[in-house]
């Protein structure tokens, strides 16, 4: 399904976040908000997560997007329900948008939410939609500057994944560097390298995810 943003569902984005986690909290879905640049490899990471746990969770995604649904469609070639946002140039989700989809799942039969927000550093940090964790992700093409150079985004997350580490041979990614900025910036949040390409480091995001379950579900 195919929803494009017309009207705002609640005036309040504060209330509509509030409003959002109170289903997800009533229903017991743990909401994971993921946030990149474009190209850092979102949706093939979702794409074999979902591989790794549909036998054991049932999960479902809101993909956001400037246009097109292509993203939506791999995941829905995996048998998940997916609900696409298109903000026709904004370049965000807000806790409105994720409130006008929240109809199109029957959250009962969901677990695990994933929002695959639009590809940007900057605008996705500093909106509240409902989630339990946000979560970035950097792929090692994009340089040990991206840290440092957007801390609004490192700072509010919980955990940052680096990914491509397949291609570290062959680009310039230094991950203790990365790891060194990381805690400067924000002490607590957690940092895991993986490649979703090849599957090495993915059992670690794997299990991160099953522990945010067990924590969402105890609440």
């Amino acid at each position: 399904m195919k929803i494009n943003l017309q009207e705002d569902v609640l005036k309040d984005h504060n209330l509509a976040a509030k409003f959002n986690r109170g289903l997800f909290n009533d229903h017991n879905t743990l909401v994971i908000n993921l946030m990149s640049s474009p190209g850092a490899g979102k949706t093939t990471l979702l794409e074999e997560t979902i591989k790794a746990m549909t036998n054991e969770f049932r999960i479902a995604v809101i993909e956001g997007d400037l246009a097109t649904d292509r993203d939506a469609e791999r995941l829905r070639a995996l048998g998940i329900k997916t609900v696409q946002i298109n903000t026709v140039g904004g370049c965000h989700l807000d806790a409105r948008m994720i409130a006008k989809t929240i109809p199109e799942f029957d959250l009962d039969h969901v677990d695990i939410l994933f929002i695959e927000n639009i590809g940007n550093l900057v605008c996705p940090s500093g909106y509240d939609l409902g989630q339990n964790f946000k979560v970035v992700v950097l792929s090692v093409p994009e340089g040990n500057d991206k840290i440092p150079k957007y801390p609004v985004m490192f700072r509010r997350t919980d955990l940052t994944i680096i990914n491509k580490t397949d291609l570290l041979p062959f680009v310039s990614f230094d991950l203790d560097e990365a790891k060194t900025d990381l805690e400067a910036i924000n002490p607590n949040a957690e940092l895991k390298a993986l490649s979703a390409k090849t599957g090495e480091g993915m059992e670690e995001w794997i299990n991160w995810i099953k522990d945010a379950y067990h924590q969402c579900i105890k609440h």
